[in-house]
């Protein structure tokens, strides 16, 4: 059985998450999908790539999510938001990729964290 200091820690890792993903569900964002990358990348726990229909879309996205993680006093590093074809959101264990369509179909990042790590498959071989 878990131990209550190691389930209060999943939980609070949990949080950060849960915010982002209801924020990205209130501003309409688009084809949203999570990445856990705790085990491939001491970048963050988790990965959320998400898209929107336009640069004007992206823009208030990204605007939203930073208010609410502001508002539960994470304070996010935003980079991408003048142009509004793909905003980088880095709250920390947490990062958010905010794409037109398009660029996400050129950079499909959900195929390069998705895939089984080369140490795996070399081991399945």
């Amino acid at each position: 059985m878990p131990s209550t200091a190691s389930l209060m820690a999943a939980n609070a890792k949990g949080k950060p998450l849960k915010l982002v993903l209801a924020s990205l569900e209130d501003a309409k964002a688009e084809d949203t999908i999570t990445i856990d990358i705790h085990n491939k990348s001491a970048l963050g726990d988790f990965m959320v790539v998400t898209s929107g229909r336009s640069h004007r879309h992206v823009g208030a996205i990204a605007d939203r999510l930073v208010t609410d993680l502001k508002a539960d006093g994470i304070v996010p590093r935003v980079e991408g938001l003048p142009h509004c074809d793909w905003v980088l959101i880095d709250a920390g264990d947490l990062i958010v990729h905010i794409f037109r369509p398009e660029v996400r179909e050129f950079y499909n990042l959900e195929k390069m964290w998705m895939a089984e790590p080369y140490s795996e498959r070399r081991s399945h071989a």
